[in-house]
């Protein structure tokens, strides 16, 4: 039996460290982006825009096994967000049926904005999802259309994703970045090879037979004070002078959980922000 083969629609960053992970194992793998130079060796290339109904010109042909939609809004308004996620996973549904594909699966790659809480509360993917923001709001719109397209399709719902490239909070910290400890406002993040890392083991269990849920959140064990965070990047970076005076009080504050995907097997590389950061400062010039 040959090797699975995935189409990865808004194949950035995320998507690349994805392709990166399959590609071993013989996956044959196809990466959709405007800016194709951009994807790692070995990828088949689709150059194409996720905001362009028009079907890319070299979309595969014959039998495409999984879709992994993961995509990144241009503009940051409301219009941004729902071209990128409704409209574009609209288009990609689209192209697919268009060419006679029938996917086992697809993955859409949400986010934990689509939860509203904010008292600091556990939540998991049974929790109400009822974001107040735009952003959450069309994401759970673009949930919908993906678990009501007819394809069997799973959200990952990805919390806060730091790592090579996503040092704003280390470099934040450098400036004397403070933030208030009471009450605590709890963070959520994942390092970008979990995010990825977690998304490979979906794909492996989808091929393998498995039965998966309609939902996981991407998280790592331990959500924690922002507050705690900094103070340890504080130490581990040196800086001795901040102003508590103007310490950031910022809106959000939940603890999400992964009890759903480590049921089914998933491990975290780096399970607390702490291994996380520290391989960050490990790969950084003296």
């Amino acid at each position: 039996m040959s090797a699975p083969s995935v189409l990865i629609a808004g194949c950035g960053d995320i998507g690349s460290r994805l392709a990166s992970q399959l590609l071993p194992d013989d996956w044959t793998v196809y990466g959709l982006r405007r800016s194709i130079e951009k994807l790692p060796t070995g990828v088949l290339a689709v150059s194409g825009n996720l905001f362009d109904a028009r079907i890319p010109a070299h979309w595969p042909e014959g039998r495409l096994d999984f879709l992994v939609y993961c995509a990144t809004p241009t503009e940051r308004d409301e219009a941004g967000y729902r071209a990128a996620y409704v409209d574009g996973l609209r288009h990609v549904l689209g192209w697919s049926e268009r060419s006679g594909q029938k996917p086992k699966r697809l993955i859409f790659v949400s986010s934990s904005s689509v939860y509203g809480q904010q008292q600091g509360e556990w939540v998991d993917e049974t929790s109400p999802a009822e974001a107040t923001g735009f952003s959450g709001q069309v994401m759970r719109e673009a949930e919908q259309v993906a678990l009501e397209s007819g394809v069997a399709a799973t959200i990952v719902r990805l919390t806060g994703i730091y790592g090579p490239g996503r040092s704003d909070l280390m470099n934040r910290v450098r400036q004397g970045y403070s933030v208030a400890s009471e009450p605590p406002l709890y963070g959520n993040r994942i390092h970008a090879d979990d995010a990825a890392g977690l998304l490979a083991f979906l794909l492996r269990a989808a091929a393998d037979g498995k039965v998966l849920e309609d939902c996981y959140i991407g998280v790592d064990d331990a959500p924690v004070p922002l507050a705690e965070v900094v103070d340890w990047l504080r130490k581990r970076l040196g800086v001795t002078e901040w102003s508590d005076a103007n310490s950031v009080r910022r809106t959000g504050s939940k603890r999400c959980s992964n009890a759903r995907i480590k049921a089914l097997g998933w491990r975290p590389r780096y399970a607390t922000y702490q291994e996380g950061y520290e391989a960050m400062l490990a790969d950084q010039p003296n």
